[in-house]
């Protein structure tokens, strides 16, 4: 018996230690377990942003009510009252409304700068790195016109460029025409625009604006000697043309909405006060403004509208003479107008060309019944330009999505396209100020090319590389991918997206999506290489441009499928782009951002409208949101020019169509993506109001805890901050902004 309880003992004694040792290794399991849990969480960073809602009051201002009746329709707008006029943004000390105004931009600054503070070492990382890929001592390819050699150049540390010349040859003896660096000292804002010398290669005129309202001060500077002469002009657009005598000039001044639309001549060491007006352009809806032939025969003064055109030319010998119109304005009829030997060229949609022919006229008979077919019209190719040389002439077109240059010899000896070695790409002509050039000077990027430019020699099809945009660092072209995607609308039309992304980036439901567009205006976003986008991509990002239409990518019918009263089609081609993107696992719904800048930040405003669910965050830019009171206010700049591009809502037509996706009429209670705005209080063309209203209309809307942040620079305008360097910290702030959001905190 007691052999057996000593067996038996022994038996539970063994149960007990095996026990107790699985018990241990599984508890060693479970500790190495949470160690791994703890560790992978480590890894998964969240933004700070998404706590500090809850915890940081958002600023909310005062809503008055203002009511605007038209069409037996009223809405009220309850922050109409930020409203400034440029007299009280000026205005020093401010009137009590208009510090109000300014004390309540501030006031979301300072948010702003709440929010996001964690992130001020990294904003500040990211604009070294941007920065650091830049090189800082570079300078231009050297173009040679009327015997001079022009040159624009950086040095290191500095914001501003230098513009010199050499004469005859660029072993000559730099002549520095403008320093900026040295005329922007002082100053928050600086710009020099609008550089033309006089044909005897004696005197530059240039346009200055430091407030960043793209009003310019034309000044005068003696080369010869440096010194500036005592003409000064206001209120300009920052050029002038000169006529072939050396002393005579031609520039536009604006209006009050800032619409370009007096042309007047001014004859150095006169009073600029008693320049003579030679033209007004009475017609609203129409800009003016004045150029030269590249003969330089003819002073041309042009008239545009969104959907017409109409020139003005004078013998350049005789800036007094008469001058005379090459074609009557006609509504529909869009053209451009070049002069070569004794013919003009004129670019036209004539006879309905949607994609746009070549056309000749005699050098003396301009009106359009003496235009004749040259190049015919092409459905599927759209004829952009015309550039014309004394032994050949290029075109340049667009088809299947993308840019390309088509060289033909006037003798009809050969014809051909360029080759640049890939198809999406961006490809142009680049300076050629004179006929007699044997060699062409072009440029070309893509998504994963920096921007090149060469000489091409049109005999023997070889191009010489005269310089690629050089990118500091570690980069090499062939680390990134490029690929062409197509989305399919909703009705059925198959929408380009260009891609790029880091070779060996999974591509996956956890990988973050930048998708880019602007879609208005008829203005492309064709592929193009960013040294700055390699922050994103080299954080595992992919970035895309969606060519949605209202651009002109797939022809000029692309543009006219998306405006007017088919503007959302632009809206609706991105949101199926995103879908598409997500569907194809690209990405999701969690990590796919949107972002776009001015009639590009209308799409963004759409889209935050129209599918909320879908974007984890949108950066909208100086984003014009409050489409219909802006189309209404023909005091406010861009409008009367802008009815054919949106409709003129005092149309009930349009008004009730556009009223359905204006941004700003169309916030609800709803859970919107988190969100960053900028704005230029200084600027002209969407002004500060728009999205400071629209801000606290989402702010006093929107249901949820997404960040929504309003960045105002109070001293700057639409472009932002002037400076090379100083642009990049904005771009830095807003990848910041994305790569917060996408858990990416390094």
């Amino acid at each position: 018996m007691k052999n057996v309880f000593i067996i038996l003992s022994i038996i539970l004694l063994f149960i007990a230690c095996k026990t107790t040792k699985d018990i241990t290794s599984q508890t060693v399991d479970i500790v190495e377990e949470k160690k791994e849990i703890m560790e992978t969480a480590k890894e998964v960073y969240v933004s700070e942003m998404l706590n500090k809602v809850s915890s940081i009051a958002a600023p909310i201002t005062k809503r008055v009510d203002h009511e605007m009746t038209i069409h037996g329709d009223t809405r009220n707008d309850p922050y109409y009252w930020m409203k400034l006029t440029d007299e009280q943004k000026n205005a020093n000390p401010y009137d009590a409304h208009t510090q109000e105004v300014v004390d309540y931009l501030n006031a979301e600054n300072k948010y702003t700068d709440a929010m996001t503070n964690h992130l001020e070492g990294f904003s500040t990382n990211l604009f070294e790195e941007i920065k650091g890929r830049i090189k800082q001592s570079d300078m231009s390819v050297p173009y040679l016109q009327n015997g001079y050699y022009y040159i624009t150049r950086y040095e290191e540390g500095k914001e501003y460029p230098i513009y010199s010349r050499k004469k005859g040859t660029l072993d000559a003896e730099e002549e520095i025409m403008l320093n900026v660096n040295e005329m922007a000292e002082g100053y928050d804002f600086f710009n020099v625009s609008g550089r033309t010398i006089s044909e005897d290669n004696k005197i530059l005129c240039y346009g200055e604006d430091t407030l960043s309202r793209r009003i310019y001060t034309l000044k005068f500077k003696q080369l010869q000697d440096g010194k500036l002469l005592e003409d000064k002009i206001e209120n300009t657009t920052g050029y002038c043309i000169w006529a072939n005598d050396n002393k005579t000039i031609f520039y536009v001044r604006k209006d009050d909405a800032l619409r370009p639309y007096k042309i007047f001549k001014h004859i150095l060491g006169t009073d600029p006060a008693t320049d003579v007006e030679v033209f007004h352009e009475k017609d609203e809806t129409f800009n003016t403004y004045i150029s030269k032939s590249k003969s330089k025969k003819y002073l041309i003064i042009g008239s545009y509208a969104t959907v017409s055109n109409e020139y003005q030319i004078l013998d350049a010998d005789n800036p007094n003479g008469s001058w005379k119109t090459f074609t009557p304005r006609e509504r529909n009829l869009e053209h451009s107008i070049s002069h070569y030997g004794d013919k003009w060229y004129i670019t036209t949609n004539k006879d309905g060309a949607t994609n746009f022919k070549l056309m000749t006229c005699p050098e003396e008979k301009t009106e359009a019944g003496n235009w004749s077919d040259f190049i015919a019209h092409r459905p599927d190719v759209l004829l952009s330009y015309i550039d014309i040389f004394k032994d050949f002439y290029v075109l340049g077109e667009r088809a299947e999505g993308f840019t390309r240059l088509k060289v033909v010899k006037w003798d009809g000896s050969d014809e051909y396209y360029i080759d640049f070695g890939e198809k999406a790409i961006t490809a142009y002509t680049s300076v050629n100020p004179d006929f007699d050039q044997k060699l062409l000077r072009i440029g070309y990027t893509s998504m994963t090319t920096p921007s090149s430019t060469y000489d091409f020699d049109v005999n023997t099809k070889e191009k010489t590389l005269l310089k690629q945009q050089e990118v500091l660092g570690e980069f090499n072209a062939a680390d990134y991918q490029s690929e062409m995607q197509t989305a399919l609308s909703r009705d059925g039309v198959k929408i380009p997206i260009s891609v790029v992304y880091k070779k060996g980036t999974e591509l996956n439901s956890e990988t973050p999506l930048l998708l880019y567009a602007y879609g208005s205006y008829g203005s492309s976003m064709d592929p193009y290489f960013s040294s700055a986008r390699l922050s994103l991509l080299n954080r595992g990002f992919v970035y895309a441009i969606a060519h949605i239409r209202g651009g002109q990518e797939m022809g000029r019918q692309w543009y006219e499928d998306g405006k007017m009263l088919k503007k959302k089609n632009t809206f609706n081609d991105f949101i199926d782009c995103g879908e598409h993107l997500v569907k194809n696992n690209y990405t999701s719904k969690d990590k796919l951002f949107a972002m776009g800048g001015s009639a590009g930040g209308l799409l963004m405003g759409a889209i935050m409208n129209m599918r909320p669910d879908l974007w984890k965050g949108v950066v909208a830019a100086v984003p014009f949101v409050d489409v219909v009171t802006t189309m209404l206010d023909e005091t406010i700049p861009l409008t009367t020019g802008e009815f054919d591009e949106w409709g003129n809502p005092k149309n009930k037509e349009y008004y009730d169509y556009i009223k359905t996706y204006s941004p700003y009429d169309n916030v609800e209670a709803k859970e919107y993506p988190a969100t960053l705005v900028t704005t230029g209080f200084h600027d002209s063309q969407v002004q500060y109001w728009e999205p400071a209203k629209w801000v606290a209309k989402l702010r006093h809307h929107k249901i949820g805890n997404q960040p929504l942040l309003l960045k105002t620079n109070m001293e700057a305008g639409h472009g932002g901050k002037s400076g090379r360097f100083e642009r990049l910290k904005e771009v830095a702030f807003e990848y910041a902004f994305l790569l917060d959001l996408a858990g990416i905190k390094e």
